[in-house]
């Protein structure tokens, strides 16, 4: 019997992980919200305060070094040290004096919680029997989805009652849960945490420009994707990207990270094209927008867990193609004229199911594709496809929409489009199937 196998399941640390990831994916709603005051009272613009949500994502671009970085270390110790700076970067964000101290508070909780994401497969695989991991991913999935749900509004209670430095620091209490539950239950191996070398580093500053470039693209100029195009090249030719590299080129765990990377950027339909479509064609409120996404959320909340039970008793590629193919049909469903609230709510609603049964049997599916000892590379790795795509996603829908204009034309031509390539994500997921 494989040192694996013989894994005995303990929930705690799966409890830890999970506030972890809670506080690390809601940070980015709940910055948004304080936006306006925070550029207020620090006399910046818009524009500039759009950099407070950027300052906190581009570094998350390190999370395939960062990943590597994990295999080599005490897993204990890594994720207590990344809970501690996501703490610290919190109080140095709440206190900034000035806008720039700000900006470096953000982009240290970046870097921290590109440890965190890095550190969830090791820890998952170190505290969970192979047999229930399915099952532990879709608790973490619903913890999150639930938390990111309550985040946002939180925030905005917080910040009216106290102001907007106190949406900073609300977070604490959870990471106080964590790290407390980590130190408990995690178990060390005595190896420390190492002091990066020269290769690693060069590998975080080349992948990270990367990156970081391909994703300023949509944001800027298109001729940023060339040089992360070049700066990609540049990283796999470097020495210790050849473990990641060989990872990757593997039909049994690239082919599921590609479709991960492609089915992320359907958030295009959540993050632009619904809130527009309910303000712009259907006339609804803000609070209609609420409403329509609520039920995507119920949707993924409600399956996430269920997805998990699932790929534990049937295995992680059924269900995710099962919740590939739903999601591609619930796109399907919102290509049709949509004249109503209430039809838009049950399309999306059939796309939050599709998408709660994949995440979660997703994770499970490249987990279950590392190899032993890798565990953080392939972490990182997935962080880094969710991250890709959920940030291009919004914006093919935005150059779709605007290509046939505004209104109903421009929602239907963006959700077709990100359909097609649901449509693609079906087709190379059915490809990785091991025969």
């Amino acid at each position: 019997m494989t040192q694996e196998a013989q894994v005995r399941t303990r929930w705690a640390p799966v409890v830890a992980l999970a506030a972890a990831m809670l506080v690390v994916t809601t940070e980015m709603t709940v910055a948004a919200v304080v936006l306006p005051s925070l550029g207020g009272e620090l006399d910046v613009g818009p524009a500039a305060t759009a950099w407070v949500l950027l300052a906190y994502t581009l570094p998350m671009a390190v999370a395939i070094p960062a990943g590597r970085w994990v295999d080599r270390a005490d897993v204990r110790a890594a994720f207590l040290l990344a809970l501690v700076g996501v703490a610290v970067a919190s109080a140095v964000t709440a206190v900034a004096p000035a806008f720039w101290v700000l900006l470096a508070g953000r982009v240290l909780q970046g870097l921290a919680g590109a440890l965190v994401l890095a550190g969830y497969m090791p820890i998952v695989v170190g505290a969970v029997a192979p047999a229930q991991r399915g099952r532990a991913i879709g608790y973490v999935v619903t913890i999150m989805t639930l938390g990111g749900l309550v985040g946002a509004p939180l925030g905005g209670v917080v910040a009216g009652a106290f102001g907007w430095r106190a949406v900073f620091l609300m977070k604490l209490p959870v990471l106080a849960v964590a790290l407390w539950l980590g130190w408990r239950s995690l178990r060390g191996d005595g190896r420390g945490l190492p002091v990066p070398d020269r290769g690693l580093v060069l590998e975080a500053v080349v992948l990270g420009g990367a990156i970081t470039s391909v994703l300023l693209a949509f944001e800027s100029t298109v001729w940023l994707l060339l040089v992360g195009v070049v700066l990609v090249v540049w990283w796999g030719r470097l020495p210790g990207s050849r473990p990641v590299v060989g990872l990757v080129r593997r039909r049994l765990f690239g082919l599921p990270l590609l479709t991960l990377a492609l089915v992320s950027t359907l958030g295009g339909v959540t993050f632009f094209l619904v809130p527009f479509h309910v303000t712009d064609v259907l006339g609804g409120s803000p609070g209609d927008v609420g409403v329509a996404l609520l039920v995507f959320v119920a949707g993924v909340a409600a399956l996430a867990p269920v997805s998990g039970s699932l790929a534990d008793r049937y295995g992680p590629w059924l269900v995710a193609m099962g919740g590939a193919v739903v999601s591609a049909v619930g796109l399907g469903l919102l290509v049709l004229p949509v004249t109503s609230l209430v039809e838009l709510c049950w399309r999306l609603g059939v796309l939050g199911v599709g998408q709660g049964l994949f995440n979660t049997a997703m994770n499970a599916l490249v987990m279950a594709g590392a190899p032993v000892g890798m565990e953080g590379a392939a972490g990182g790795l997935s962080a880094t496809a969710r991250m890709v795509g959920t940030t291009v996603g919004p914006a093919v829908a935005a150059m779709a929409a605007g290509s046939a204009g505004s209104g109903d034309a421009g929602f239907r031509t963006g959700v077709a489009v990100l359909a097609a390539v649901a449509a693609v994500a079906v087709g190379t997921l059915a490809s990785s199937k091991q025969r």
